[in-house]
């Protein structure tokens, strides 16, 4: 640091600090490896877009199922991802949070990291392998438990039959998509809540907490945001999810609410993998062009998520 002198004034010690190489480098880098991550994505935004543009204008022939225009045979798909992708996150989200507050809170030293391991090699194994999971393990089990839903609940719309005999349903998708996500929620949670403050855990314990109204008054609150960043990641997957879907589900191309049936309406990413490699013409463009609406979806869940968390962190900040 060097200083400058101005006539009839102190010494001022100077703001400019010199770099080293190392440092100007390091910077270059980071500053190109940003701009190619969002060359890239509009890169893919761009060839998307172009890819689509037949396909808005495609006669009805080209469309399979008899749909008369890209809208009437998109919204199906779309409704089916974003459904599949709400189930999953609805059982996984309150799962990984319990999980994970018994990791950093409740468990054992020895047993915290036994499951924490079991969680990291449970977001390694492939999607394939969840897949073959869920018909043959997964669909049978649940197959008498749907039974029993429908007996019980029928009267519900979401439960009503007539049941599916071979359990491969909608709510079978969201199992397990939820198991899939269910590690990324999690581990992205215990590491959130391991950074909780213990000045703050340690003096609602001393206002008398119990160790549960202790994390509703400390915890909970501070890794609200973590919470928010966490399931919008596994909302990703889910969203995108493909090869466990194209396994599982019987799709139809239809907008059925209804859980247990052996029609449910098919997703974006699975539609693509069961036609494409048949697709030729404008049937790939119409395939492309479904990849785009899942591109936006993806998108704007993201950019909620950002707005949400950001929002949170600007009050947190006012108060």
């Amino acid at each position: 640091m060097t200083t400058t002198a101005q006539p009839g004034s102190r010494m001022v010690p100077s703001t400019k600090v010199k770099q080293r190489p190392g440092d100007r480098v390091f910077g270059t880098l980071t500053v190109v490896s940003g701009g190619l991550i969002l060359a890239v994505l509009a890169a893919v935004a761009v060839f998307l877009f172009v890819q689509s543009l037949p396909a808005f204008v495609a006669p009805a022939a080209d469309f399979k199922g008899g749909f008369s225009s890209f809208w009437s045979y998109v919204w199906p798909l779309a409704f089916g991802t974003i459904w599949a992708a709400f189930l999953a996150m609805l059982i996984a989200v309150p799962l990984a949070i319990g999980i994970a507050l018994f990791i950093s809170h409740y468990a054992p030293r020895r047993l915290a990291q036994g499951l924490g391991y079991i969680i990291d090699l449970l977001a390694a194994v492939p999607s394939v392998v969840f897949g073959l999971w869920g018909i043959t393990v997964l669909a049978p089990l649940v197959q008498p438990f749907y039974t029993t839903l429908v007996e019980w609940f029928g009267w519900i719309p979401l439960f009503a039959g007539p049941v599916s005999g071979t359990g491969r349903t909608i709510l079978t998708v969201a199992i397990v998509l939820a198991v899939m996500v269910l590690p990324i929620i999690t581990a992205i949670c215990r590491e959130v809540f391991l950074q909780t403050p213990v000045l703050h855990e340690e003096a609602a314990l001393a206002l008398g907490a119990t160790r549960w109204e202790m994390i509703q008054m400390a915890v909970l609150p501070f890794g609200r945001a973590g919470i928010i960043s966490a399931s919008m990641l596994g909302l990703g997957r889910a969203l995108g999810e493909t090869m466990a879907v194209a396994m599982v589900l019987s799709p139809s191309p239809q907008i059925i609410f209804h859980l247990l049936t052996s029609e449910n309406p098919t997703t974006i990413a699975a539609n693509i993998a069961l036609n494409f490699p048949e697709a030729h013409g404008t049937g790939v463009n119409i395939l492309l062009a479904t990849g785009l609406i899942l591109f936006l979806i993806t998108l704007a869940v993201n950019m909620l998520a950002r707005f949400i968390i950001n929002r949170r962190k600007a009050f947190s900040g006012a108060n």
